[in-house]
């Protein structure tokens, strides 16, 4: 047991060298917010990223505009912070000219839903081989703490000064339409399922996408009565739910309902857009 046990901590020791190494201390101080939660998805990545094994060199992350695209300027990948809303583009054509490549989409809900909203529903339809983590914040947290597409009814924004009255995506509902191989959402509460989660994501073949529900405290949670970044991050855990393969109606995030958390979709066997690619090119080559 004590031989384990040592042998537990050399990995972990060695992981956390690992890990540090992956990031860029040289840019330390980050530019986010105090209470934001943008820094534990970026950690839950890289020990998803080192936990599987895969080589860095082949690994690449791509963000869009925002306060989650911020996230490509501190790890030590290959990596491009691309124009808003375009990181989808931007990671499609990165995978189509190099198959090796591990790419990950590491955005906001308003980039990717909003402005990106037309790229991401077409990867997802076209099954391209890339995984997408959306860090949902209810809001526009850089701009200003404008309303977006995600954020819950009913909620306080500088652009709903009398609560949203918008119906807000049901994110895992709309990927799954999309017949997304791989669906899931968590909080920043739930660091070992997110990692877990990020895990499989990025060895999955084909589309996988993890919506992750995080604080903003600065723009969000002081307009909704939750300007302490514990009173956030308290709410998450006391009002998510656990639940695989929940109903459409259940991943809604409706006011007093429960954040219902979980893996919803894991299917094997969806022909990927690269795989179709190389089918078209040995057809028309006459291979």
């Amino acid at each position: 047991m004590m031989a384990a046990k040592a042998r537990g901590l050399m990995e972990f020791r060695d992981n956390k060298e690992l890990i540090e190494s992956l990031i860029r201390t040289d840019r330390l101080p980050h530019v986010w917010c105090s209470g934001c939660g943008i820094g534990i998805v970026m950690s839950a990545y890289l020990h998803a990223l080192v936990k599987e094994g895969i080589d860095p060199d082949k690994a690449v992350v791509v963000s869009g505009i925002g306060c989650s695209g911020r996230a490509a300027g501190y790890v030590r990948l290959d990596s491009f912070h691309t124009t808003h809303g375009r990181p989808i583009p931007f990671a499609v054509g990165l995978k189509l000219a190099n198959p090796e490549l591990n790419v990950t989409v590491f955005s906001g809900d308003g980039d990717l839903f909003s402005i990106g909203g037309n790229h991401i529903l077409h990867a997802a339809r076209r099954n391209n081989d890339i995984t997408v983590i959306c860090i949902n914040n209810y809001n526009y947290g850089m701009t200003g703490g404008q309303g977006g597409p995600t954020t819950p009814e009913g909620a306080y924004t500088t652009t709903t000064p009398y609560g949203n009255y918008e119906r807000p995506f049901n994110l895992p509902h709309l990927m799954i339409s999309l017949e997304t191989p791989y669906v899931a959402r968590w909080t920043v509460v739930h660091v070992r399922r997110l990692t877990e989660s990020i895990r499989e994501a990025l060895t999955k073949k084909g589309f996988a996408f993890i919506e992750v529900i995080s604080p903003c405290p600065t723009a969000y949670g002081r307009r909704n009565a939750m300007r302490d970044p514990l009173e956030l991050m308290r709410f998450f855990q006391e009002n998510s739910v656990i639940k695989h393969d929940a109903s459409f109606e259940e991943m809604a995030i409706l006011p007093g309902k429960p954040i219902v958390v979980g893996k919803f979709r894991d299917v094997e066997g969806i022909k990927t857009y690269e795989e179709r690619v190389e089918e078209l090119i040995r057809r028309v080559n006459g291979a």
